[in-house]
């Protein structure tokens, strides 16, 4: 690959001609990579939670369960602006091809582990490996089109997000139960080893100079790593090892805020900070991040509740649950390729506008809806929800993207993403802990989200647990509604009209 004068990154030519000539071939077999690259993360952020008996059945350690999945989704979280920084000053490729390394690397280790300590020590290690994965895919599908053809390639990688979080489900159970819970991280080897064959072969990228290398921030990547460690053990761990208002939660969380301060102090005085503040100093990346931080905690509430409300509440099996869940990601990539006709027309801005306040709508009038229901009214809600997110988040993203140069879009695009990804981890503390307390609440102290259950799945929910279940679902899409309207509200009062475009 080439770098353009203003700084897009174009597909180099071997042997003569020139690189618009071999783009679309040469680029077509990138994108496929890169999509190979996306089903990796995605596929391993569904698998996994079917084959959660079968894997707490060989190794033990169920009260530790919980951490296979806040482990990873730390590590993916707190890596994702290092790798950022890491991909403007080193290049895209040479982070693409290590994160892979270190993911297939963890997947690895993954299928070894003995107990589940060390299963969720490798768990971090693939989330390592995760966060370049997902932050280096998506600054290099900003490099590889321009302004006008990002919408496609994004709407692309969303379609893999949707079809995974259909299909990891399926295969985590038929691997889990007809060749093991160590085949989910084995699958991901040979996938992993075509993606970064593709990467290594056709991904060209040209040389930089020495001068135009910079320092990294270590000293900065390990206060964010302890920060977000610290803050992340005291809000998986609060309310479940201990109460909210205990010592262990009031101390982690005093310990919290203080390495915020930390993380401050060593940001401001580094000479490459990895959060630089630019990032917040600039309406367009500032106000997208907020607005994506909501996206990331509204997002969280109904993969929490919604199959749990569908076989409580509606009385379906597992897999008609499921499907009521999973019909917004259908309609999510659907409305993210469409949204380039729309922001085209009315802007960028108005077209997230429109999206959130669509999806607050939505969010807001789940509660209303006749109790016990039938199944195709939340499924109809939740088809709305995703077109709604869809053209809210996709246009925001192409707009910062299209903000900053090749230097610095590696930085905006891993900030937006690390946003995205606090908020889930915030929203999944937050919502587990409003629904716990409506329960607790309606049935005397006496039940929580885990006991509702395997009272769901055994067919003992009664009368009174159904409705303690639609009261807490209920809190819980009011909650996400709030958070949609704090969207809404940053993007209309934060947001420029017109998102600026970098001159490439």
């Amino acid at each position: 690959m080439t770098r353009a004068p203003g700084g897009r990154t174009e597909l180099a030519v071997r042997g003569g001609g020139t690189a618009r000539q071999a783009a679309p071939r040469r680029r077509g077999v990138v994108v496929a990579a890169l999509m190979l690259t996306t089903a990796l993360a995605a596929l391993d952020s569904t698998i996994v939670s079917t084959a959660a008996p079968q894997i707490v059945g060989d190794l033990g350690g169920f009260s530790l369960f919980s951490w296979l999945f806040s482990g990873y989704l730390l590590a993916v979280t707190v890596s994702l602006p290092i790798y950022g920084r890491l991909s403007d000053t080193m290049g895209r490729k040479p982070v693409l091809i290590a994160g892979s390394v270190v993911f297939l690397a963890g997947s690895l280790l993954c299928a070894g582990a003995w107990n589940m300590a060390a299963l969720i020590a490798f768990r971090i290690v693939q989330g390592f490996g995760g966060g370049a994965l997902q932050g280096t895919v998506q600054t290099l599908a900003a490099d590889l089109y321009p302004m006008a053809e990002r919408a496609r390639i994004q709407a692309s990688l969303s379609t893999v997000w949707a079809v995974s979080a259909i299909t990891g489900p399926l295969l985590g159970g038929v691997f889990a139960e007809y060749a093991g819970w160590r085949w989910i991280f084995l699958i991901n080897l040979p996938i992993g080893s075509a993606a970064l064959w593709l990467v290594v072969r056709h991904l060209h990228e040209p040389g930089r100079r020495t001068a135009e290398r910079r320092r990294i921030d270590w000293a900065g990547a390990a206060a964010v790593f302890a920060c977000g460690g610290v803050l992340t053990t005291a809000l998986v761990q609060g309310g479940v090892a201990w109460p909210w208002l205990s010592a262990p939660s009031l101390t982690l969380f005093a310990a919290g805020l203080a390495l915020i301060g930390v993380v401050v102090g060593v940001e401001r005085r580094a000479a490459e900070p990895i959060m630089p503040g630019w990032v917040w100093r600039r309406r367009p990346i500032a106000a997208v991040n907020l607005g994506l931080a909501a996206l990331g905690l509204l997002t969280v509430a109904p993969s929490l509740v919604l199959p749990t409300y569908a076989q409580s509440v509606l009385g379906l099996g597992p897999v008609a649950a499921g499907f009521v869940l999973s019909v917004w990601t259908l309609s999510w990539p659907a409305a993210s390729a469409l949204s380039q006709h729309v922001y085209r027309r009315i802007g960028i801005r108005t077209t997230a506008l429109l999206g959130i306040g669509t999806a607050t709508l939505v969010l807001f009038a789940f509660p209303l809806l006749p109790y016990p229901g039938q199944a195709w009214q939340p499924a109809a809600l939740m088809l709305v929800l995703g077109g709604a997110l869809g053209l809210f988040s996709l246009p925001l993203i192409v707009g910062v993207q299209s903000a900053v140069g090749w230097s610095e879009r590696g930085t905006a695009t891993g900030s937006i993403l690390f946003c995205r990804q606090t908020g889930q981890t915030l929203g999944a503390s937050v919502f587990g802990a409003i629904v716990n307390a409506v329960l607790s609440s309606r049935l005397g102290g006496a039940e929580d989200l885990n006991s509702v259950l395997g009272a769901s799945r055994s067919g003992a929910a009664q009368e009174a647990t159904r409705r303690a279940v639609a009261a807490a679902v209920h809190a819980v899409y009011l909650g996400a509604g709030c958070a949609a309207a704090a969207a809404f509200l940053v993007v209309l009062f934060l947001a420029p009209r017109r998102f600026p475009v970098h001159q490439e």
